[in-house]
């Protein structure tokens, strides 16, 4: 008898700024857990994520922090770093740099810009979410989405409006480079 793949789903969000848009109840409702990456914006906001899942998450310089923690946790034998302010997966801030040289991980999480990002460096995926709170500029508003099957696993983004499905197109990866 075969055995089925175990499935793993995680909603990734950040930059809420005091904000549970609509769509994200329907977005996380069957997911396992939520990780936030920094500016929650409020213990309402977390209280609304928790009705949906387990939260682990970071605060953001707008949380009364300085944005510059780094949790390292594992899900699903995935292991993560997460962080609010990066700046640059390309050339992450030195805590960021010591972290990963002390300890691998397979999935780097982060926000503040409110900007898409998705890029695979070496073996660790960058990813920022993009912001689900309160638009900005012509910034998509958006969450993330992370399956894992087995030992497969695929991180994505999830628009927030119709709007945002042109904008992440535009502004995946500026932050490349």
């Amino acid at each position: 008898m075969k055995r089925m793949t175990e499935i793993l789903r995680i909603g990734i969000i950040s930059d809420t700024h005091g904000v549970v848009h609509p769509r994200v109840p329907e977005l996380f409702a069957n997911v396992d857990a939520i990780v936030h990456a920094g500016d929650v914006g409020g213990a309402h906001v977390l209280k609304a994520l928790r009705a949906l899942a387990p939260v682990t998450y970071v605060d953001g310089n707008n949380d009364n922090a300085t944005g510059e923690d780094v949790m390292r946790f594992a899900l699903g034998g995935l292991r993560f770093l997460l962080t609010h302010i990066l700046p640059r997966a390309s050339k992450p801030a030195p805590r960021v740099v010591a972290s990963l040289r002390d300890e691998p991980a397979d999935l780097v999480v982060f926000g503040h810009s409110h900007l898409p990002h998705n890029e695979r460096l070496g073996a660790v995926t960058y990813f920022n979410p993009a912001s689900a709170g309160p638009r900005r500029f012509d910034y998509p508003t958006s969450v993330g989405y992370l399956e894992k099957r087995g030992k497969d696993w695929n991180v994505t983004h999830v628009a927030l409006d119709e709007r945002s499905v042109e904008a992440l197109r535009k502004r995946m990866n500026q932050m490349s480079g």
